[in-house]
C-alpha cells in the first residue's frame, strides 16, 4: 500500500536509542511528529540530514512537533550517532524494518531517504521522498509545519 496525504499513518512502536519502546500513538492530540527514515547512521548524508534537523529542532518545537528519526542501526547505534551530534530528538531502531515497511519507505538499492509530517491526530499531511538532498527534508517538514492550523500540530498560540 502506497501512502499518501490524508492517510491515517500506521500505528508502529520502536525501540528508542536508550531502549525505550515508542509509539506514534503517544504523541497522539499533543503534538505533530516528523517522522524521518534515513539509510544508516555515520554516513555523510544521514549526518548531513540529522544535523539540519538538529540546527532547526528551535523552529520545530515553536510549530508544537516532535522529530523521530528511524533507521535499521542497533540501539547502541543509534545513541552514538545521537551523542557523537548532540541530537535532541529521538532516534528509533527499527531492526525489522517493520516501521520502514508499514510506511512504504523501503528504497532500491540502499533503503529510502523519507519524510512524513504528521498531524496530532495521526493523519499525514506531508510526504517528502528525495534520497539525493538529505538537507531538504528539514525545509520541507518546517514548510509542512507551518501549514497547519494549531489545533493540528498541538502548537500553543497566546
Amino acid at each position: 500500500m502506497v501512502l499518501k496525504e490524508g492517510d491515517k499513518a500506521p500505528e508502529f512502536t520502536g525501540t528508542d536509542e536508550t531502549g525505550k519502546k515508542i509509539s506514534l500513538s503517544d504523541f497522539k492530540g499533543n503534538s505533530a511528529v516528523v517522522l524521518y527514515f534515513y539509510p544508516k547512521a555515520e554516513t555523510p548524508g544521514c549526518t548531513a540530514e540529522a544535523k539540519c534537523f538538529r540546527d532547526n529542532w528551535d523552529s520545530i518545537k515553536q510549530l508544537g512537533a516532535v522529530v523521530l528519526g528511524v533507521s535499521s542501526d542497533t540501539e547502541e547505534k543509534q545513541k552514538s550517532f545521537k551523542d557523537h551530534h548532540k541530537l535532541q530528538f529521538t532516534l528509533l531502531s527499527d531492526r525489522d524494518r517493520k516501521i520502514r515497511d508499514a510506511y512504504g519507505a523501503k528504497g532500491f538499492l540502499i533503503p529510502a531517504r523519507m519524510t512524513f509530517v504528521i498531524d496530532r491526530e495521526g493523519v499525514i499531511r506531508g510526504i517528502h521522498n528525495s534520497q539525493m538532498d538529505p538537507k531538504g527534508h528539514i525545509d520541507f517538514a518546517i514548510e509542512k509545519l507551518k501549514s497547519l492550523t494549531p489545533a493540528e500540530t498541538g502548537k500553543v498560540t497566546g
